[in-house]
């Protein structure tokens, strides 16, 4: 399925802050509540400190948004050799799957990456 927003990064911490802005205004499209954009934009920033020690240096970061009526699901990439997921009673995905309706992590064909979807808590 194609992604309706797709954005390429650096493998570098300093753009993390791009990609959160690009949340918060795609999230504010959907017309989502401002603790529900508050949200993605921090469980954003916990998926890309899952990945991005993992990532292979010199490489892309790739975040691609689906959005639906009420509804985003974003997926952050990173090309990795790394084969074990990070933990999942780590702080950083406590935080992520508190704050997101569904969150998932997946390793395989050299890459990791962290799937999470958030429902608008306003009612349809």
């Amino acid at each position: 399925m194609r992604p309706d927003v797709e954005l390429r990064l650096p493998v570098d911490s300093a753009y993390v802050s791009v990609l959160r802005a690009t949340t918060v205004s795609l999230a504010a499209r959907l017309d989502f509540t401002i603790d529900d954009i508050e949200d993605l934009r921090m469980a954003v920033g916990e998926a890309c400190a899952m990945v991005l020690p993992s990532a292979e240096e010199g490489s892309d970061l790739v975040c691609a948004f689906f959005m639906k009526n009420g509804e985003v699901t974003i997926t952050i990439t990173v090309p990795s050799t790394q084969t074990e997921l990070p933990e999942e009673d780590g702080f950083a995905w406590q935080v992520l799957s508190a704050l997101t309706t569904h969150a998932e992590l997946a390793s395989g064909d050299g890459a990791l990456s962290v799937s999470m979807t958030m429902h608008s808590t306003v009612a349809a």
